[in-house]
């Protein structure tokens, strides 16, 4: 069963630094471009290894970051309000941490 989104009334949580998240997919952007340019130079494996976990480790510090913004905003609004709304941020963020703690 599916959980159709909530609308969304207010800015999201990282709306405040957004800029600071764009910036930083640039910089990912580029690190996704480098790996790529250094598969096609046909670099050492161990070099690549070591450049694609920079990359899963700069991913994943965007992806805890809007979580965090995400529990202190969404999720924390909701669960002021109460009800079904409440209950159906607390699941998605509790579904959003499985899957990060998973990959």
């Amino acid at each position: 069963m599916t959980t159709m989104p909530l609308t969304h009334e207010h800015p999201h949580g990282y709306i405040t630094d957004k800029e600071k998240y764009l910036q930083r997919l640039r910089r990912i952007e580029g690190q996704a471009r480098g790996v790529s340019r250094m598969v096609d130079e046909e670099k050492y494996c161990i070099d690549i290894l070591t450049q694609i976990r920079a990359l899963t480790r700069a991913l994943q510090v965007v992806a805890f970051g809007l979580l965090d913004d995400h529990l202190k905003h969404c999720v924390l609004d909701a669960a002021r309000l109460d009800g079904p709304d409440a209950e159906v941020k607390i699941k998605e963020a509790s579904d959003a941490i499985a899957r990060l703690v998973r990959s």
